[in-house]
């Protein structure tokens, strides 16, 4: 089980807005730091968190990503329950969660209910056929878990077969090997909006 560590939230808030400020990362605002219902949700958040390594480092993480998603989703609960999903999904099959958030804002633009005209659905544009592939037929694409567990599952895998080829990987993710369009897409997004340095 991880270490708890307890630190004063002015700590806290002083040390993300440093980061923001020293990294180009847009701080959350002082409004968003005294919403209660944000402070209440990330608190719950943290107790429910098994991807990080310890409570201070969830909650820079997840404060930052919030501010961050912010502009795609305005709720801040659940902004913070989709985070902590990706977060998970993401470390689980050993994947940067941050290029995960860039992966999606590029296939979905954060829409749960997003349906490609090829018929790809969900957060993470997850086609029907890996279903019938895995004979899980019953699997809802849109419900998110389902579709996160789906869609780090394959970029893992594909970034293993291209042996660490990440713009291989995205290309293969996206059907259009051999072509770096869709890659450059991500990695643009990941670069531009989610990195953490």
């Amino acid at each position: 089980m991880p270490k708890q560590t307890t630190r004063p939230r002015a700590l806290i808030r002083a040390l993300v807005l440093v980061v923001a400020v020293t990294f180009g990362a847009t701080p959350p605002s002082h409004a968003e730091w005294q919403d209660p219902l944000l402070q209440e949700v990330l608190s719950r958040s943290l107790d429910q968190s098994s991807s990080f390594d310890d409570e201070f480092e969830a909650e820079v993480w997840l404060v930052d990503m919030s501010a961050r998603l912010a502009r795609f989703i305005k709720d801040p609960e659940l902004r913070l329950q989709l985070l902590k999903m990706i977060h998970f999904e993401a470390s689980k099959v050993e994947l940067q969660p941050e290029l995960v958030l860039a992966l999606i804002q590029t296939e979905s633009a954060f829409d749960q209910y997003a349906v490609s005209s090829a018929g790809a659905q969900g957060l993470m544009q997850i086609m029907p056929f890996w279903k019938d592939v895995i004979g899980r037929n019953q699997d809802n694409l849109i419900k998110i878990q389902t579709n996160l567990r789906y869609g780090c599952t394959i970029l893992s895998f594909y970034l293993e077969k291209e042996k660490g080829n990440l713009t291989r990987a995205l290309a293969r993710y996206n059907g259009s090997l051999g072509k770096t369009w869709y890659p450059e897409r991500v990695l643009n997004n990941w670069e531009r909006h989610w990195v953490v340095n």
